[in-house]
């Protein structure tokens, strides 16, 4: 007859079993795991089974283990995991994708009714139809204030009604109602709470961007440098393009409004002088955009139209917007 481990030997086998997947692994999902039965976490174990292994226990036995860990490597980084352990959650090691990994055990949810005394997890409302109960049933529908009606000797809902909102307990009377309609208005599964990638801890939500939302961000972000730099008058890398144009801006001003020149200013001058020149140069543009070939009317009217609508100065900014 095999011998049973006592409690000591069961914390220093758990500890060698915590510390050795800290060590082989890198990726972690911390999750919330209540109301979840010991089938369905089994279903789970064997969903998973190949990259990711799911252990759960005491969060004492867990923190105690990850201490251990930390002083044995030298991983200091792995004790950002601490202050996740917090309810009842349990731990997943993976080396696969995490946001592969996440929505797989989102598929392992069982349905399950409204118990009373439960904290509901979401709003649960009772929609409009026929309930098939007989009239006599029609004093649970009273006391929760829904609307009926008898139809063909049937109770018949007439609206939809919320009967429980989320992060209430569920009462006695909703539970007994729920019942009867068989509605199992919650789902319970492994919930993923935080990640932990490496030595960094982060939301979830955080898998859920896409590469292309990644480099929008960054495009605002260097937006937004690039507006404080100039606004602070900073000079970063971000700003710096928009600085050279700047300055090349004002010394031109300075070039057209005096006698001094500079190479990169001679067409301008050039424009001021005969703005027919101009107008030339935009002619092929105006032709791409409308797909069609202006009409000799039309360039008289725009060499007539052009010079009286923008001054010298507009024109010249217009060049380097």
């Amino acid at each position: 007859m095999a011998v049973k481990p006592t409690r000591s030997q069961k914390k220093t086998i758990y500890d060698k079993k915590l510390c050795a997947m800290l060590s082989d692994y890198s990726q972690i999902l911390v999750v919330h795991a209540d109301n979840v039965g010991s089938n369905q976490l089994q279903s789970i174990r064997r969903g998973l089974r190949g990259d990711s292994v799911v252990l759960m226990g005491k969060n004492t036995m867990m923190k105690r283990s990850i201490k251990i860990h930390a002083e044995k490597s030298g991983n200091e980084a792995i004790k950002n995991l601490i202050p996740l352990l917090v309810g009842n959650v349990g731990l997943i090691f993976t080396k696969g994708d995490l946001k592969e990994v996440r929505e797989e055990v989102g598929k392992y949810k069982v349905g399950a009714p409204a118990r009373v005394g439960l904290v509901a997890p979401i709003d649960v409302v009772v929609p409009p139809g026929n309930t098939g109960l007989d009239p006599s049933q029609t004093s649970f529908f009273q006391v929760l204030n829904i609307a009926t009606k008898i139809n063909k000797g049937t109770v018949e809902i007439i609206t939809p009604v919320e009967i429980i909102k989320k992060g209430d307990k569920v009462g006695s009377s909703e539970a007994a109602l729920l019942s009867k309609l068989g509605i199992r208005p919650f789902s319970y599964g492994l919930v993923v709470l935080s990640v932990y990638d490496n030595g960094s801890v982060f939301s979830p939500e955080v898998l859920d961007l896409t590469e292309d939302d990644l480099m929008e961000k960054f495009a605002a972000g260097v937006s937004m440098v690039a507006s404080i730099s100039l606004a602070v008058s900073y000079p970063t890398l971000t700003a710096a393009p928009h600085a050279f144009i700047n300055a090349y801006k004002n010394a031109l001003g300075v070039a057209v409004a005096t006698e001094y020149s500079f190479p990169q200013a001679e067409q301008v001058k050039e424009y001021l002088k005969d703005p027919s020149k101009f107008a030339a140069m935009l002619a092929p543009v105006a032709v791409a955009d409308t797909g069609a070939a202006p009409s000799a009317t039309t360039k008289v009217e725009e060499k007539k139209e052009e010079p009286e609508e923008e001054s010298d100065d507009d024109m010249v900014l217009g060049l380097f917007d």
